[in-house]
Parts: C-alpha cells; sequence; structure tokens
C-alpha cells in the first residue's frame, strides 16, 4: 500500500520538494504563467508557479484568469505536455565537420538529456506519456535518446481539481485521478482556510523524496476526512466535464466510414495549421533533414516534429503526395488516432485532454466529429 502524509503549508512543502528534486540533479519543469497560458518551463521554487491562476477553454478558446485563492495547481493542461523535453521538437542526431582527411563525426553534436522532474503532470498525460513509451520505447526500433530520458525522468502527478469545457479524459479512462506511471502524487487541499498537500507515493524513488520531504516541513498521517476530500476532489472534476467520447465505439464507427460524407464537411473547416498534432501529448511523426553550413565545413542530420497534416508526410519517391487534399490529411489524422492505433499499439491514441479542440484556430472538436460520423447527436 502506497504511504501518504498530509504536508502543510503548500507552498512550503512545494518549494522543498523543488529543492530536493534540484539537489539530486533533476532539472524541475513545471507550470509557469507565461505571454497569457499556462505553460511548461523550468522552475526553481514554488514562486515560479502560477498562483492563483486558472484557466477557462473550449474550441478554439483559451484564457487565464485570476481565482479568488492561491491554489497551485487549479488550472487545466496548457498547450504544452512532457511530451516537448522528452522527445524535443528539435534534436541533432549526427554532425560532421571537414578535416584534412575529409568530414569527420563531431562526437559533441549529439547532447545527452537531461534528467527532468516533472511537476505538477495530470493523469491523462501521464497516460499519454505510456502511449508514447509503446512506440518510442518499447516497439521494433526504440528512440535511445527517448528511452534515456523517459528512464531518469521523476514525475510528481497532480489529481485535478479543475476541468474545463475540452476536457474528456474521464470517458477515456484515463483521469482525472493519478492512478499510476507516477512517482508523487499530489491532491490540494483548500478548506476552511487551511491549505495542504495530501502527498502519496508510487515509486521506490517516490518514497524516498518524500521521507527527506518529511524531515522539512510540517506533516501529518493521512485521516479518512483527508482521503473522502480528495476523493471528493476528484469526482466533482469529474461530474464537470461536459464532453464524451467512448474510445471502442469510435474505433469501430470511424474504420467503418471512410468515405462518410462528414470528412468533405470537416474538409471545407480544416486549415491543415498542424497545431492539433503539435499540442497533441501522443502524436510521434518526425521527419529528418541533412543541414549543411553555406561554406561546406559543417553538416548535420537533425530530427524534428513532423505532423500528416504537412503535405510532404506522405511524399513518396516517384509518386509525390499520398495524400493531396486536406479531406485525406484530416480523415488520417483522426482514423489513425482513435481507430487504427488500436491495431498497433492495443489502446486508443486519444488521452481525452481536449488540447486538439482548444488550440483548433477553426474550433473542430473532435468529439463532434465522431458523434456526425455516428449519426447521433452531436454535444
Amino acid at each position: 500500500m502506497p504511504e501518504s502524509f498530509v504536508l502543510s503549508p503548500a507552498d512550503r512543502a512545494v518549494d522543498e520538494l523543488i529543492a530536493i528534486l534540484r539537489r539530486r540533479s533533476y532539472t524541475v519543469i513545471g507550470p509557469r504563467l507565461r505571454d497569457g497560458a499556462i505553460v511548461l518551463e523550468e522552475v526553481s521554487s514554488a514562486s515560479s508557479l502560477p498562483i492563483g491562476w486558472s484557466d477557462e477553454q473550449d474550441a478554439a478558446t483559451y484564457r487565464v484568469n485570476r481565482r479568488d485563492d492561491r491554489s497551485l495547481f487549479g488550472y487545466a493542461v496548457g498547450p504544452q505536455s512532457p511530451r516537448r523535453y522528452l522527445s524535443p521538437p528539435r534534436k541533432t542526431l549526427w554532425s560532421a565537420v571537414r578535416t584534412d582527411r575529409g568530414f569527420e563525426i563531431d562526437d559533441a553534436a549529439a547532447i545527452a538529456p537531461p534528467a527532468y522532474a516533472f511537476l505538477g503532470v495530470r493523469a491523462c498525460e501521464l497516460a499519454a506519456i505510456s502511449v508514447q513509451d509503446k512506440v518510442l520505447r518499447d516497439g521494433p526500433h526504440p528512440d535511445p535518446a527517448y528511452v534515456q530520458a523517459r528512464q531518469q525522468a521523476f514525475f510528481v502527478g497532480v489529481n485535478c481539481s479543475h476541468a474545463v469545457a475540452t476536457c474528456f479524459c474521464s470517458s477515456m479512462g484515463t483521469g482525472p485521478k493519478v492512478d499510476n506511471g507516477h512517482d508523487l502524487a499530489v491532491t490540494e487541499l483548500l478548506s476552511d482556510g487551511a491549505h495542504e498537500l495530501l502527498i502519496e507515493s508510487g515509486s521506490d524513488r517516490g518514497a524516498d523524496v518524500l521521507a527527506e520531504l518529511q524531515s522539512l516541513v510540517r506533516w501529518r498521517r493521512t485521516t479518512d476526512d483527508d482521503l473522502d476530500a480528495a476523493r471528493e476532489i476528484v469526482t466533482a472534476t469529474t461530474v464537470k466535464m461536459t464532453r464524451r467520447l467512448d474510445p471502442q465505439a469510435a474505433r469501430d464507427v470511424l474504420i467503418s466510414n471512410l468515405e462518410h460524407p462528414r470528412w468533405n464537411d470537416v474538409a471545407q473547416r480544416c486549415l491543415s495549421c498542424t497545431n492539433c498534432t503539435l499540442v497533441c501529448p501522443t502524436c510521434f511523426c518526425s521527419a529528418v533533414e541533412d543541414v549543411g553550413s553555406l561554406d561546406g565545413d559543417h553538416t548535420e542530420r537533425v530530427q524534428r516534429w513532423d505532423s500528416c497534416f504537412t503535405l510532404g508526410h506522405s511524399q513518396l519517391h516517384g509518386a509525390g503526395s499520398v495524400r493531396g487534399d486536406t479531406r485525406s490529411r484530416y480523415r488520417q489524422w483522426l482514423t489513425h488516432k482513435l481507430s487504427t492505433w488500436w491495431d498497433q499499439f492495443d489502446v486508443s491514441g486519444c488521452v481525452g485532454c481536449g488540447r486538439c479542440i482548444a488550440w483548433c484556430p477553426a474550433a473542430i472538436d473532435l468529439t463532434q466529429e465522431v458523434a456526425a460520423i455516428a449519426g447521433g447527436t452531436e454535444p
């Protein structure tokens, strides 16, 4: 049975937790308020967090606003996820320089990923990491940099107390409660003027960090009332979710309706901007480019994020792009994400985080598209 304790005050506990992780040589990545959004960046103390800030999201809508308390984690997911650090948008695979003997590999070009500790990770994001594991770590061709970054990463999950209109993780079975994939799980308790953290260990590494944390802050053993309060928070968050998606039904509906007229309708609205794939925590498509210097003395091979919405993604030598129009590219994205992903990885490619809905400038909602193709009532 995982150990759990209640630590207070909450901001002091988070401050000390960050300090412990930094002393253990982790680069701590957590939420910060920047440019009107709650993003993921390196944090050095609790004061770096978006204290007292929340957000509201809907189709093509994202804005932050003030809360009436000093909650540390009172917001939903922002535009970034741990994917950005575990599998960076751009990385150098190898580099070479010209010498008197010809080109030679520059060993210093391949930089080993740092050890990241992720603070404030949500259950849907932990589920997304497990999906990427199937591709980048456990598949037939593992990505060495991802494997290393994943192995040394530390995850502090947070049970969600705030759901926005785009959230539908409860129907996908991926949240809002943190159940696995974490080293520590946190529930923020705010009541009767008290501000505490209920912290539960999820691994041996987490238990070790928690033991050190207890030596630095005030703590008490978790009571039944504490556990009831934590459950009520998760239940209330679940009730707030108005969007729904049945992952099994979506799988069957999409693969059976590849010529449905709805694909034409969505193609008229889709901009092929790639936003949905760039904010998605499970997408993994990439492209490889060789980049040479103007003087011809240096070259490198770079791997960067790609998207199935780009024309060149399905380019075949001598045949051109297989998916030459927006209709076919959107259909490829949605059917792969929700249907054929099951055939490849025995799981859905969607975790219900809702990012693709909020950050689509055309307000395209995949839950509505599935409902329309199924012939049901749109949410």
